[in-house]
């Protein structure tokens, strides 16, 4: 197992992992732990079990199994069996980010669909209701049209 640097190194692995924790957890809507998951993983040379990321996180194995869970829901990590193990393994998705933006248009998708349903249906409600779905039902037909040329750019820039 190749893990990211810890105590001691001067790469300062250990700060960027609680960074990540930080930053990219909030950024993501996800906990501490999810970020901090996330950076070992990114820095992580080799594919990590879910032993590896219990002892380079000093997690539960309950807690791994969530933050795991979340980050391959993602679409930033990837959960595979290597040939000739039955065990699972971790790694950092190389189209990461572009995974993270596949799961946000997914999100804004269904947010969209429930837009489309709720304007549907308000025809005897008040104006000011009817004004409010409607609104919502522009703005995710914006932001569903805007991820996804953001991601048929990013795509095309790579």
């Amino acid at each position: 197992m190749s893990t990211p640097a810890r105590d001691g190194d001067p790469t300062g692995g250990d700060a960027l992992i609680d960074d990540f924790g930080l930053r990219i957890g909030r950024a993501m809507s996800w906990p501490p732990m999810a970020g901090r998951t996330a950076g070992v993983l990114m820095l992580s040379e080799t594919p990590m079990t879910m032993a590896d990321l219990q002892n380079a996180l000093n997690a539960s194995k309950g807690s791994m199994s969530e933050m795991t869970r979340l980050l391959v829901e993602s679409g930033t990590v990837r959960r595979f069996k290597q040939p000739g193990s039955r065990q699972y393994v971790y790694e950092w998705c190389e189209d990461a980010w572009a995974g993270c933006l596949r799961h946000q248009l997914d999100a804004t998708t269904e947010l969209l669909a429930l837009a489309e349903r709720a304007h549907a249906r308000s025809d005897s409600l008040p104006e000011r209701q009817r004004e409010r779905l409607r609104q919502m039902h522009e703005f995710y037909i914006f932001m569903v049209s805007s991820l996804e040329a953001l991601l048929r750019e990013y795509k095309a820039s790579r």
